[in-house]
């Protein structure tokens, strides 16, 4: 058991490779990457981060910076439960959201970090150990794509070992949404494994609408069709929409995941690791997941998605996102037939590459 002895926030304004886009965000030319490291006084060191698309980040990395450390003090870094509660606590009154979740997410995957190396163990083992294989998919951020480009692009991704694909849903006509869905179904083949992501574009009656139109299909699921806030009308896509529902990487705390899975809102909860509150709520929500019989998948960080995966008997797809992170990591996650392979690495094994990051520090 060793204090905490320093903890060290970065931020960095990180270009993406080539422009992305959704129905809500928009064009994305860059995103925004907090850092944190945790040092013990063992010498010992954990690695967590956040993300945005594009603001907000500065109130992150402040937070990372100057709040969490003074809240948390010299406590001993391995009792996370307790360390999660003081600082969910000690930024509740300005918080319970927004960046202070990002924040303390990011120092949550720190410590959990920090404490599979020390125990020298890769992550996943340590927070059960399931299957370190953990089925995955490309999510393309692709709106902007016309049918001819969305085949290109997935082609490539099948090139890369994927054996299933996202795409972006969300146009202003319904008939064009049809028609890229078809399109690519068409090119994929009848049962490959196919989703589609409105990133909360629509009503739930238009959420009902379209997903009526994508039936025939067959997605595995349709993602985020309408805002994260509207638990009722979550419940109402899913009894009558005829196509599963994945959803939650807007959801900031295991609250909000208890109301939508009790309300019948969702088949496939989503915690994204950089905001629900880290690894620690990241876990609940899991076993939240499988005690309502539901499968659970990811949205975002595969790096250490996929440690959290490989450690839920109930997983279903790793997201593997769009960022371009790999660029700034020793050893990006290896693809085997379709899967992601948890590393066996200590910790969640992602050593970033701080020089290369240092050329797009943020102020």
């Amino acid at each position: 058991m060793a204090a905490i002895e320093k903890i060290e926030a970065g931020f960095y304004r990180v270009p993406l490779p080539v422009p992305l886009s959704d129905s809500t965000h928009g064009t994305m030319t860059s995103f925004e990457l907090m850092t944190v490291r945790v040092r013990d006084a063992d010498g010992a060191e954990g690695i967590g981060y956040t993300y945005t698309t594009g603001h907000n980040g500065g109130a992150v990395a402040r937070l990372l910076a100057h709040d969490i450390p003074e809240i948390v003090g010299r406590e001993d870094a391995d009792r996370i439960e307790r360390l999660w509660q003081k600082v969910w606590w000690g930024l509740h009154y300005g918080g319970r959201g927004g960046p202070s979740v990002l924040a303390q997410s990011a120092f949550d995957m720190a410590l959990w970090d920090l404490n599979a190396r020390r125990a020298n163990l890769p992550l996943w083992r340590l927070l059960g150990g399931h299957d370190p294989a953990v089925p995955c998919y490309a999510g393309g951020i692709d709106l902007h794509l016309s049918v001819d480009d969305l085949i290109k692009e997935h082609d490539a991704n099948l090139a890369k070992g994927f054996r299933a694909i996202k795409m972006k849903a969300g146009r202003t006509r319904m008939s064009e949404d049809v028609e890229r869905i078809k399109g690519l179904r068409g090119y994929l083949g009848d049962g490959f494994p196919l989703m589609a992501d409105a990133n909360m574009a629509w009503t739930a009656d238009e959420a009902i609408r379209r997903a009526r139109a994508f039936e025939p299909y067959g997605l595995v699921w349709l993602e985020e069709p309408i805002i994260p806030d509207d638990v009722a009308g979550h419940a109402r896509v899913v009894a009558h929409g005829g196509v599963p529902i994945a959803t939650g990487e807007n959801l900031r705390s295991l609250y909000e995941f208890k109301a939508l899975i009790a309300a019948g809102g969702v088949s496939f909860p989503e915690p994204d690791v950089t905001n629900c509150g880290g690894i620690t709520v990241f876990m609940k929500v899991a076993h939240l997941a499988e005690a309502y019989n539901l499968p659970v998948t990811s949205h975002g960080a595969h790096d250490v998605s996929v440690h959290l995966l490989a450690a839920c008997p109930n997983r279903s797809f790793l997201e593997i996102h769009g960022f371009g992170l790999d660029r700034y990591i020793a050893e990006p996650l290896p693809l085997r037939d379709g899967n992601a392979i948890a590393p066996d690495r200590p910790g969640h094994g992602i050593n970033f590459d701080w020089a290369g990051l240092g050329k797009h520090a943020a102020s």
